[in-house]
This record gives structure tokens, C-alpha cells and sequence, in this order.
């Protein structure tokens, strides 16, 4: 018999011999008083459980789906915290005794201190069919997932371009490629991006961008097209047409966010999901990317070249079987040549210079050496370590940010096998 029950059972007893029994004294009274009140607390948990677990995973819900370098997160982490708060305080009679409730409202304050939240406000709905934006492909795709009896998060894909040129696919696929001249990056139903590249110094087979078109296509009430174009030392703030958002409302379905001027600008495509970043360091542009799988891969057959989904075409990497030709200079240096060159790095001294930037000596640590022995141009430097950056920021997966050459391929920053090294930069393949 339970706590309640037996609580009830007693009360009973009680009402039935209390006329033929004297008065307890008044410390007993007192005593069985603070009794019937704990069983009376435990008899209305029974009937109302405390429901913290029920609000805390309604909060990871709501939240699971959301990456903090992308555009909105705090409007919509605080509205998930705000709903998470009204949650407990719905709770907070039921669940006053309870540990995990005091930590998780605790948890809240904390939060909504950090991220500048506001008490008052719009919350999250924890039912996707009542409320959800249109223009918002995370909401949509949860209107969708919920529909089919299943919630899970998107997908998302990341591609980024960046020095002489190195690209990384959708894939994880990492190459060296020359592909002079307009080549497509992107081409699918909702997005195209293409990119120029020149070469960078003679001799040399390697190239570099120097122009970035990106044409977001039309899509249903959220946006007209939006046409964007960087050059060299022109990276505006505004789409072609002197516009810097797409859609309609306060709540833009697509905007362009300055970040430092001429030098780095972000664009926000909240109805397809998309974040892209561009940036000029140096004489050259690095470009990348996070988009939905689904997305990526809405496309059609004549649309197949595409260097973000397949790679470059064999005839266009420089890496040739997985050997990377030595740089013209750095073959010059090899051979003891006098350092009147124009490029006065050494295997030693780019090693060190890229390493000031890049502690962790992956395949961007790699790339820049590389770039500095075949360019001499230490904005290279830097362009390899924001596109470590962007890796972080934007793809969606931490263990898959560092790609590391193979086996055999280490040792050659000791200058202890240089051309061995080189050969072995650029394996074109990883996963």
C-alpha cells in the first residue's frame, strides 16, 4: 500500500475513534501535523510528477538544429531558453524539491545572462504544426520531419576554396587543383557559385581566385533572385543591385553581413539553410560554405560539373597520382641557388612563419608551406589559417575539421626529405 493510501487509511481511523479518545498532547499535534503534510506532498506527486526531464528534452529539441555562427542563432536560442523558463515555472510547485529542477533553472539564468536574452519575448513552440516560418528552411524541415513521424536534424555539408587553389568537397575530399579561368563551384537548383582564377607567378601551374559570382536563385514568396560579385579589391556589402537582404518582414530570408569592410562579408540564406563566406587576403579571395545535403544534391544531370560535389577533373590537379611536382622556386633554393630570388623562403623559415598561425600541423599547416615556398607571398599565411577558421565555424562535424596527410608524408618540415615531402603534400583523396 503506498504512502498516500496509507495516509488516507489512517485519516479515516482516526475521524472514527477520535470521540472516544482524549486529546493528544499538543507536541504530538504538532508532530502528526508536519506527518499528514509530508504524505499529503508526496500523494499530490503522485498524482502531478515532477515534468523537469520533459522540459529540459523539449529545450535540446528545439536547440539541436541551431550552430552558433550562423545567422539568427541568438533570436532563436532565446526563444528556446524563454520556453525552457516558462517549462519550469509551470513545474515549480511539483518539482520544488527536486535537485534537477533547481539546476536546471539555474542553468537558464545562466544562459540567458550569457547570450543577453531578455525575459519577456517571443518563445519556441515545441509543436512544429502549430507555428513555423516558411521562409525558414530549419522550421520547414522540422514541419516536414514531424509530419512523418520522425524528428531528425539536417544534414549539412561543408565546401570551402582557398590559396593556390586548394579545395575541400562537400566530400572531405581534399585537392590541389589549377583550373584556370571561370570554373563552377556550385551549381544546384537553389544556388550557383563560380569562381576565376589566375595564375599566380610564372613557371608555376598553380592559380589563385580572383572573382567570386554567386546567383541565388528565386525561391516561392522568400526571396527574388540575388545576384553577388566580388573582384580584387572590390568586395562590396551589397548584391548587385544595390540590395544587401532578399524577402519580406523584419526577419530578412536573406542578408548580407559586413564583417570587416572590403576585407570580409557573410551571407545568410535562412530559406535554403546556407551560410557562405567571402574574404580577400592579399591580391586573392577564399570562399566557403555550409549547405544541406538535400540541397547539395538537387541537381541535374547537365549540372554534373560541379568542383564542390565531384572535384576537379583529373586534368586539372596539379597533384598527379597523389605527387605534387616541387614549387619552380623551391627546386631553385634546393639546388643551392644564391638568394637573390624574389622568393626568399626556405623550407625552414616558411615552416616557421605558418606555423605562428597554425599549431596543429594538418593539411592547412601543409598547404601554407606550400603556397609560401611556390608564391613568396606570406598572405598566404593567412589565407590558409582563416580557411581553418571557416572549417570550425561553419562544418558541422568537429572530428572531421583537421584532415591530415598520410603516412610517409611527415618529417619533410625538418628539412630532412624536401622533395619527398612535397610529393607527398597534397594525397588528393581523404576521408
Amino acid at each position: 500500500m503506498g504512502r498516500a493510501a496509507l495516509f488516507c487509511a489512517a485519516a479515516a481511523g482516526a475521524e472514527q475513534e477520535r470521540r472516544h479518545r482524549r486529546p493528544p498532547p499538543l507536541p504530538a499535534l504538532v508532530l502528526l501535523f508536519s506527518l499528514g503534510l509530508l504524505l499529503h506532498a508526496g500523494d499530490c506527486q503522485l498524482q502531478t510528477p515532477c515534468r523537469i526531464q520533459k522540459c529540459t528534452t523539449d529545450f535540446v529539441s528545439l536547440t539541436a538544429h541551431l550552430n552558433s555562427a550562423i545567422d539568427g542563432f541568438d533570436l532563436e536560442f532565446c526563444k528556446a531558453l524563454r520556453a525552457y523558463s516558462a517549462c519550469t515555472y509551470r513545474n515549480s510547485k511539483v518539482c520544488r524539491g527536486n535537485l534537477v529542477y533547481h539546476s536546471a533553472v539555474l542553468g537558464i539564468s545562466d544562459l540567458m545572462s550569457q547570450r543577453n536574452c531578455s525575459k519577456d519575448g517571443p518563445t519556441s513552440s515545441t509543436n512544429p504544426e502549430v507555428t513555423h516560418d516558411p521562409c525558414n528552411y530549419n522550421s520547414r524541415q522540422g514541419v516536414r520531419e514531424h509530419r512523418g513521424g520522425e524528428q531528425t536534424a539536417p544534414t549539412y555539408l561543408f565546401c570551402g576554396l582557398f590559396g593556390d587553389p586548394h579545395l575541400r568537397t562537400f566530400r572531405d575530399h581534399f585537392q590541389t587543383c589549377k583550373v584556370e579561368g571561370a570554373w563552377p563551384l556550385i551549381d544546384n537548383n537553389y544556388l550557383s557559385v563560380q569562381v576565376t582564377n589566375v595564375p599566380v607567378v610564372p613557371g608555376s601551374s598553380a592559380t589563385a581566385t580572383n572573382k567570386i559570382t554567386i546567383i541565388f536563385k528565386a525561391y516561392q514568396d522568400c526571396t527574388d533572385q540575388k545576384v553577388y560579385q566580388a573582384v580584387t579589391d572590390d568586395l562590396p556589402a551589397a548584391f548587385v543591385d544595390g540590395t544587401t537582404s532578399g524577402g519580406d518582414g523584419d526577419t530578412k530570408s536573406l542578408r548580407i553581413v559586413e564583417r570587416v569592410s572590403g576585407r570580409y562579408v557573410e551571407m545568410h540564406a535562412r530559406y535554403i539553410g546556407t551560410t557562405v563566406f567571402v574574404r580577400q587576403l592579399g591580391r586573392y579571395l577564399t570562399l566557403a560554405i555550409r549547405m544541406p545535403e538535400e540541397l547539395v544534391m538537387a541537381y541535374e544531370e547537365s549540372q554534373d560539373l560541379q568542383l564542390c560535389v565531384n572535384g576537379c577533373p583529373s586534368s586539372e590537379r596539379i597533384d598527379n597520382s597523389g605527387h605534387l611536382p616541387l614549387p619552380v622556386m623551391a627546386q631553385a633554393l634546393t639546388h643551392g641557388a644564391l638568394s637573390q630570388t624574389w622568393n626568399t623562403y626556405t623550407l625552414e623559415n616558411a615552416s616557421s612563419k605558418c606555423h605562428e598561425k597554425m599549431l596543429v600541423k594538418d593539411i592547412y599547416f601543409y598547404s601554407c608551406v606550400f603556397d609560401l615556398l611556390t608564391t613568396g607571398d606570406a598572405n598566404f599565411t593567412a589565407a590558409a589559417h582563416s580557411a581553418l577558421q571557416d572549417v570550425e565555424a561553419l562544418h558541422p562535424r568537429k572530428e572531421r575539421w583537421h584532415i591530415y596527410p598520410r603516412s610517409g608524408c611527415i618529417g619533410w618540415e625538418n628539412g630532412v626529405s624536401l622533395s619527398l615531402g612535397l610529393v607527398c603534400l597534397m594525397l588528393v583523396v581523404f576521408l
